[in-house]
């Protein structure tokens, strides 16, 4: 049994609204959501979708997850912060300091990600999105190299990452201390490969954690065919069956 990553969600206010920006700013086009929800293509060679799911929760905190997006010069990387901040974006202080080579922004609902500088060896080839960067412990990443397959292309100093076989956006896990827990936030979404309560076991096993339903960030708790799950530092997934 296994699952693979469907999409990277976020959950969102106004999902049609955010997916637009997200859209416009990655050039990605609108794919039908088996799961009622709305979703785009990512265009990555992980093969996963970006998700928009609804939520009434508010954000309370910096995110523990934000997509790193790569830049082939730096004429590249001032062009997509343009892009950005004419689609809705704002500059964010998350304590990069004035002389970081990064720029950091905030989409139109406040989730921070950044526009890396040229010259990223660790990202060369990921695409776009390159990193998916989230805060979590090293027990995080192994988890979610053994849940998904993927393999771990960095374990050092309680910092991980894993990248899919068939290349694409790394997932990094930046080690402790954690920060807390924003509420509103970027999520995963898996596909069961096959049955649903055995691979609900498995996950289980690997140290995955049920979530009630009354205790879900889900707008109206999960739906039919589909489970809440937290990975070992606590983040809600969602487990989804196949259809």
């Amino acid at each position: 049994m296994s699952s693979r990553l469907f999409a990277i969600s976020f959950d969102a206010h106004q999902p049609e609204v955010l997916a637009r920006f997200w859209s416009g700013l990655l050039g990605a086009e609108r794919t039908d959501d088996p799961y009622g929800g709305v979703s785009l293509l990512s265009g990555n060679d992980a093969g996963y979708r970006l998700g928009f799911r609804p939520t009434r929760a508010p954000k309370t905190a910096q995110n523990r997850a934000h997509f790193d997006l790569t830049s082939s010069s730096p004429e590249d990387q001032r062009r997509t912060v343009a892009v950005a901040l004419d689609l809705g974006a704002r500059r964010a202080d998350v304590g990069q300091g004035p002389d970081a080579s990064h720029v950091v922004l905030a989409d139109p609902e406040g989730n921070e990600f950044c526009v890396l500088e040229p010259g990223n060896g660790f990202l060369a080839g990921c695409g776009l999105l390159g990193a998916l960067a989230c805060d979590g412990t090293r027990a995080v990443g192994r988890f979610w190299s053994r849940a998904l397959g993927w393999p771990l292309v960095w374990d050092q100093d309680e910092e991980t990452a894993i990248q899919s076989p068939d290349g694409g956006t790394k997932i990094t896990w930046g080690g402790p201390p954690l920060m807390p827990d924003a509420g509103k936030d970027l999520r995963f979404d898996l596909m069961a490969d096959d049955d649903l309560k055995a691979e609900v076991e498995r996950l289980l096993s690997l140290g995955a954690d049920r979530v009630a339903a009354d205790e879900s960030g889900e707008s109206g708790g999960p739906g039919e065919g589909e489970v809440v799950l937290a990975d070992p530092d606590g983040n809600e997934f969602r487990l989804l069956a196949r259809r």
